[in-house]
């Protein structure tokens, strides 16, 4: 590539694009504190603290004399507001400092589209009413649809950020590669629709936890399968099911990855995701045979944010990301590794 084509594409190295990575970092970890304080609000039974007003809470833009609840909510939807504007602000950085062209500016819009998703989606579920001991279709639906799109935010903030590096290939630009083969590009949707399944069981299982608790395994057992159980009930033993099964599909998509294309940051993230999952999936057993206290769905939940992340880069790596140039000999004998 020539110099004209590469200043074409590489960011200016000034204090708008070297300060841009971190604040694209930080905007993704402060996005991760909201999603568990929002977990919080829902384990508690917090979210009818601020009765059926959206954006004010009971009325009012500061509350008088808050119930425990009143100040959870009231501080889930300052902390919601905060990381709505972090995002719109880096948007606009990321637009205003990058030149057209650079992936991370489309990364950047779609961030902000799904945490316009997300204000919509929970001013529908105080509006609604969908909150605290509601244990309608609806709730569960609103919350397969809350994940999702919380989801989607985390995978696009998180390819934002890591395509702001500033040791990314070609610093964004559109690189020339081989297409990835097709099975891996398969084998990758395949891994994050199944894990989107996934999350969307593990909210199911969450609100049946905070709905119907129990008081030992045993009664949370005759819970699940008892033929009078309410919907979200019967779902909820469904949820380690899916669970193993999507382990084995991240396992083999982590494995395929790491054989296919053998780059040392793809070998990383492929190994990490592995990791992860597993103990991502050993606090899922740990939550159940405590019961699911509080502190734990936060944890369980902080450990299926990150697993998310992580397979979002490995996709992205994987399909899109740069390979480094190899002989061909060399390539191979990566492959087979």
């Amino acid at each position: 590539m020539s110099a004209v084509a590469r200043s074409t594409f590489e960011a200016p190295e000034d204090s708008r694009v070297s300060r841009l990575p971190t604040f694209a970092w930080g905007v993704l970890a402060y996005n991760l504190v909201v999603i568990l304080w929002g977990a919080f609000v829902r384990a508690t039974g917090s979210g009818a603290g601020c009765g059926k007003h959206w954006p004010l809470c009971n009325g009012d833009v500061v509350p008088h004399a808050p119930s425990t609840a009143t100040m959870i909510e009231a501080s889930h939807r300052v902390t919601s507001g905060i990381a709505a504007f972090l995002v719109l602000g880096l948007v606009i950085w990321t637009m205003r400092a990058l030149p057209k062209g650079h992936r991370a500016r489309r990364a950047a819009i779609l961030s902000g589209v799904f945490i316009l998703g997300e204000v919509v989606i929970g001013a529908g579920l105080v509006l609604f009413e969908l909150v605290a001991h509601d244990a309608s279709m609806k709730r569960g639906l609103s919350m397969m649809m809350h994940l999702g799109n919380t989801f989607l935010l985390l995978g696009a903030l998180a390819i934002t950020a890591w395509t702001l590096r500033p040791r990314a290939s070609g610093l964004g630009q559109q690189t020339k590669r081989e297409p990835a083969p097709r099975l891996l590009r398969i084998a990758t949707t395949i891994a994050l629709v199944s894990v989107l399944a996934l999350a969307s069981s593990g909210g199911i299982a969450a609100l049946g936890d905070t709905l119907f608790p129990s008081h030992s395994l045993r009664e949370g057992l005759a819970q699940d399968l008892s033929p009078l159980a309410h919907v979200f009930l019967r779902l909820r033993v469904l949820h380690p099911m899916i669970a193993l099964a999507t382990g084995i599909i991240v396992f083999a998509t982590a494995t395929l990855a790491r054989v296919v294309e053998p780059s040392p940051i793809v070998k990383k993230l492929s190994r990490g995701l592995t990791v992860l999952f597993v103990v991502q999936f050993a606090a899922g057993l740990l939550n159940v045979s405590l019961l699911a206290p509080v502190w734990m769905q936060l944890v369980h939940l902080l450990l299926a944010d990150l697993t998310w992340i992580v397979l979002v880069l490995l996709t992205w790596e994987a399909r899109w990301g740069a390979m480094p140039s190899l002989p061909v000999a060399d390539r191979e004998a990566g492959r087979s590794s």
